[in-house]
């Protein structure tokens, strides 16, 4: 909680409606794990993480309708990042790194490092980014490639086109236990069952596969990791969702099928039952119900790593859903390496 008067200092004296990036990797990367044959990875859209006042948010134009509830809100995401203690957490809908370090200002002694490159989403202000205890060895970057739409054998029965970037999305990398690792971090266009955002998507997971592929021709094991809006048609969520894009096959195996490397979902380890990363309050009555949960949230990992995985988890336990939920619509997706 101390970090909510901080929040509202800054707002009562109007210095904070600035938000900043924090994109370099440091000249000396650490690797501030305790136990380096293991690592803790965590996927987790954070909600609409701004303490700045951004086009409306907190307000009328996000979740938190003010600057005091929001600030309750960074806090809650903290506990629940202290709680799971990963050793690098992707955040989606963060604003910039005036977050990322109010939220590191709650977790003295937890030895992570902000890094955060700004996307070019002005609609929503909203970026991806990471804490994390080992520093990465190059610096943040984001593409401006775009792909045209609709890519070629689609049948997302829109009749859409033009072309698609990756608007909120950063790409880095790391060095640990031996493997070189590309990072892309994404947040990709929302609604899964919109068939002109299918074309749109699916755009976007081509400018994606093309990063994958290229830092895989360089030696580099990848992760691939964000919400990324839509369903995995090989490894079925709990209400069996089907997908109308194929976003996470393009991201996976390339648009053909047959690229290298070839990406698995780390959601093939969590039984159906349990697979579940959002909450979508379809008939608004404040009351989560089964069939209102879907998988979005996604972690993708080249075969080296994935071999590496010890367990993966959807924190559902960590809190519960509900319109008085100061927490987040998504539950983390929790993936343990052992090396």
């Amino acid at each position: 909680m101390r970090f909510f008067f901080v929040v509202l200092l800054m707002l009562f004296l109007g210095l904070a409606f600035c938000d900043t990036e924090c994109k370099y990797a440091p000249s000396n990367p650490e690797d501030r794990r305790e136990d380096k044959t293991k690592l803790r990875l965590l996927q987790f859209n954070a909600e609409w993480l701004f303490i700045d006042e951004y086009n409306g948010c907190p307000g009328s134009s996000c979740t938190w309708a003010n600057s005091t509830i929001a600030a309750e809100h960074l806090d809650a995401i903290s506990s629940i990042v202290a709680e799971l203690n990963p050793d690098i957490v992707n955040f989606c809908e963060i604003e910039g790194c005036d977050e990322l370090n109010a939220v590191i200002s709650n977790l003295d002694g937890f030895g992570y490092n902000p890094y955060l490159i700004f996307g070019d989403d002005s609609s929503t202000g909203q970026d991806v980014g990471i804490l994390t205890r080992i520093d990465p060895t190059s610096d943040l970057y984001h593409t401006e490639d775009r792909y045209d739409y609709p890519v070629s054998g689609n049948s997302c029965g829109a009749t859409n086109s033009g072309s698609k970037g990756l608007s909120k999305h950063y790409v880095t990398t790391f060095s640990f236990n031996g493997m070189k690792v590309a990072m892309i971090g994404m947040h990709l266009l929302a609604h899964p069952t919109d068939t002109s955002r299918c074309n749109e998507r699916e755009a976007q997971a081509m400018v994606a596969r093309e990063l994958i592929e290229d830092y895989w021709g360089q030696g580099y094991e990848i992760i691939a990791i964000g919400d990324l809006n839509d369903y995995d048609g090989d490894v079925l969520d709990s209400m069996s969702d089907v997908p109308i894009s194929r976003t996470l096959s393009i991201l996976k195996t390339g648009l053909e099928g047959q690229g290298n490397p070839s990406l698995s979902t780390c959601g093939a380890m969590v039984p159906q039952s349990d697979l579940y990363t959002e909450w979508y309050d379809e008939n608004n009555d404040c009351q989560e119900q089964a069939n209102e949960h879907s998988t979005i949230d996604h972690v993708l990992l080249s075969p080296n790593l994935y071999g590496k995985v010890s367990s993966v988890e959807i924190a559902h336990s960590a809190y519960s859903q509900g319109c008085d939920s100061i927490y987040s619509d998504h539950w983390p997706v929790i993936v343990d390496f052992e090396f």
